[in-house]
């Protein structure tokens, strides 16, 4: 459904809770009188949140209102050329980094070779797929040949299959990265992305999974200054070339149904390129009894025992460990079938020479399992690698430095660590590859700290409406039923999603009159519900002073809480590509935001119960308390305050370090996870699924 939609039915939202806040104000001044000075705190607190919802509602209601019948301007080239550039920067930026972490170019490009598929079943038909002839010929393609013949196809349109660990997505990225740096302006943007964040059920078509994707991941598109609903603009003129990385790792009707809304949603002109495991791809074509239209689908050739030793000898430092030329040349002898078969895929090179070159460790293990099976081997490999890395890419002893971690963990930490989230992915069915920090918080139950928070909450209430006022009776039933709403309103942070901050303040002041102006119509809303409530029940010696309270909270509360946190969570253009850090930065930075809002609104009542004649300490103490509580529980993001909340009881039973995030960050920086977008993924599935693994026998190698 449309932002507008969700915009109405916001308001309607909050128009029907400011009308219920009212009801209940109106009850605790007509009771002033029997209850005392604690119903007119009460009266006073559910007044202010009744005048900012109506006019939250109000406001909300208007803006739609204003745009329901007029139609957005549309987008002129100049803008889009603009959003492609800033598109094309991020996505080259992102992908950059990544191949420097994954060492695709160290020292060279693995000389896996590729061609065209050799079952005629999995692809279109020829004179479909290219006009003339494309090559794949199975010979040492560069990546600028490889781009070349991409763009010959017809559609350019382009399936990657292959084995496990044969390096499908390592080209995707330097596809990626090639066509970005050779891009003509006319030519769209190519990004790439997880196949597991498609969910068919919610996004029927690609172009509406694209356009989610592509403004949650690079929210610089929603920039103003570049028009209104730049990602979907893009998606729907075919700005954007897809790189859609492992339709494989869904399940097998998901699978289907994926290759199903491709081949419908897909224009004549529009571009594809989709990596899948060979056996995977060819069940869903069965499945499905069609190939994706016009598609080219290649697979890797083995790589030769000889190609592969050659690799290997470019990676060894200058003064290798003395057994090396004799496992080198045994490798090209092929005397080590086990060794020949795991060499032969881009994991196995990268796992022998991340495992022995790196620490640069005997490698004799390698001939004694190379002539056992190609199983045993892989899985010593994967047992091997984290300590490899962990050993060899050691914490920065100065300043920070992207590529290496900044803190240090042992081998075991970090494989017990990974392991319970390999397992947690692994009871996941329809998400089994994205690791969220914010899906951290659904690890543990959450109904523990929901009610502990809920009863703190109605603790403060029950101290600031209670024990300050002389009525603690009446205090506990206010508190007790702050701590109900409380209860419910917690709940859902442990299933909301990370929220945007972003605090650049050149060339946006003139945003704030907007929000100056939204304001002012809250407190004259504020101020008439004050006016005339106290003559509803028959005090209308207390209309003007109740005018001026209320209507200045409502004001204040208004601009401090609701507008200045949608204010900082308006994009612009010079943002970065999302990243996990970024979003857990940017929910941090918006629960401060609330916070500090809900003090400022706790000082300015403070200043109005002192007007009224309220001891200082009980005013400062009431009105920090309250202004606390509501810069905490108002907001759409609270996925930070939920993560906060859980990482010590994960911590506490060895599942995960105090410090998640950056563990999370160092092991991105060790290689062995992969960030896309705000998530992290496991770099390779085969480690993620090793890992997973229940054994009998535990890994070995503690730091």
């Amino acid at each position: 459904m449309s932002a507008r939609y969700w915009q109405n039915r916001k308001a309607k939202t909050s128009i029907v809770l400011g009308v219920l806040l009212l009801a209940l104000a109106t009850l605790f001044l007509s009771k002033a009188k029997d209850w005392g000075i604690a119903a007119g705190y009460a009266q006073l607190l559910a007044a202010v949140t009744s005048a900012v919802g109506l006019g939250n509602g109000l406001v909300q209601f208007l803006s739609w209102w204003r745009r329901r019948g007029a139609a957005a301007a549309a987008p002129t080239s100049a803008d889009i050329a603009t959003a492609k550039d800033v598109l094309g920067g991020l996505v080259a930026q992102q992908w950059r980094d990544e191949t420097v972490l994954r060492s695709l170019c160290d020292p060279e490009p693995m000389p896996l070779p590729w061609r065209s598929a050799s079952r005629r079943e999995l692809a279109d038909r020829p004179e479909i797929i290219a006009k003339g002839t494309v090559a794949f010929p199975g010979l040492d393609v560069h990546i600028a040949d490889m781009a070349r013949n991409f763009r010959a196809l017809a559609s350019r349109r382009l399936v990657i299959l292959g084995a496990p660990g044969t390096g499908k997505t390592t080209l995707a990225v330097q596809l990626v990265l090639e066509l970005l740096r050779t891009r003509e302006p006319e030519e769209p943007i190519p990004v790439l992305l997880s196949a597991a964040r498609w969910d068919d059920r919610v996004h029927r078509r690609l172009q509406d999974w694209l356009a989610a994707s592509l403004a949650m991941d690079y929210p610089a598109l929603r920039a103003e200054g570049l028009g209104v609903d730049m990602p979907e603009t893009l998606v729907s003129r075919g700005e954007v070339l897809p790189v859609i990385d492992g339709l494989d790792e869904l399940p097998d009707t998901a699978r289907a149904n994926m290759l199903t809304a491709l081949n419908r949603s897909m224009y004549e002109t529009d571009q594809l390129i989709l990596t899948c495991r060979t056996d995977q791809f060819a069940e869903s074509v069965e499945e499905i009894g069609d190939v994706l239209t016009a598609a080219a689908v290649i697979e890797p050739q083995p790589m030769s025992p000889a190609a592969a030793a050659d690799y290997l000898e470019a990676c060894l430092p200058p003064v290798p460990h003395r057994a090396w030329p004799h496992v080198l040349e045994e490798l090209r002898k092929d005397t080590a079938p086990a060794l020949s078969e795991v060499t032969s895929t881009s994991l196995g090179l990268w796992l022998v020479r991340a495992t022995y070159i790196g620490p640069r460790l005997d490698p004799s293990p390698l001939l004694e399992l190379g002539r056992d099976s190609a199983a045993e081997l892989h899985d010593h490999l994967c047992d091997q690698l984290i300590p490899a890395l962990v050993s060899t890419r050691t914490p920065a002893d100065g300043p920070p430095q992207p590529f290496r971690p900044q803190h240090a963990w042992t081998a075991e930490q970090v494989d017990r660590w990974l392991t319970y989230l390999s397992r947690q992915l692994a009871r996941n069915e329809e998400d089994p590859r994205d690791v969220a920090w914010w899906h951290l918080a659904r690890y543990a139950s959450s109904r523990t700290v929901r009610i502990a928070a809920a009863v703190a909450i109605g603790a403060v209430v029950w101290l600031a409406f209670g024990l300050l006022t002389g009525e603690p009776f009446l205090g506990g039933m206010i508190g007790l039923f702050c701590a109900l709403v409380a209860e419910i309103l917690i709940g859902s942070w442990f299933s909301e999603s990370p929220g945007h901050a972003d605090f650049h303040v050149r060339g946006r002041l003139a945003e704030l009159l907007p929000v100056l102006r939204d304001g002012v119509i809250v407190g004259a809303l504020g101020a008439i519900i004050g006016w005339l409530m106290p003559y509803a029940s028959g005090h209308p010696d207390l209309a003007l002073t109740s005018s001026v309270q209320i209507g200045l909270l409502s004001f204040v509360g208004y601009v401090s809480l609701l507008s200045l946190i949608r204010w900082v969570e308006s994009p612009t253009a010079d943002l970065t590509a999302r990243s996990p850090r970024s979003t857990w930065q940017a929910d941090r930075n918006l629960t401060s935001i609330r916070i500090l809002g809900g003090l400022v609104v706790g000082l300015v009542t403070a200043g109005v119960l002192l007007y009224s004649g309220i001891p200082w300490d009980m005013s400062i103490l009431v009105g920090l308390a309250l202004g606390l509580l509501f810069g905490l529980m108002l907001g759409r993001h609270h996925a930070w305050l939920a993560y906060t909340l859980t990482i010590p009881r994960l911590a506490t039973r060895g599942r995960l370090p105090l410090r998640a995030m950056d563990f999370l960050d160092d092991a991105h920086r060790l290689g062995l996870l992969r960030t896309e977008g705000p998530y992290y993924q496991f770099r390779h599935i085969e480690l993620q699924q090793h890992l997973a693994r229940e054994r009998a026998v535990p890994r070995g190698g503690g730091a």
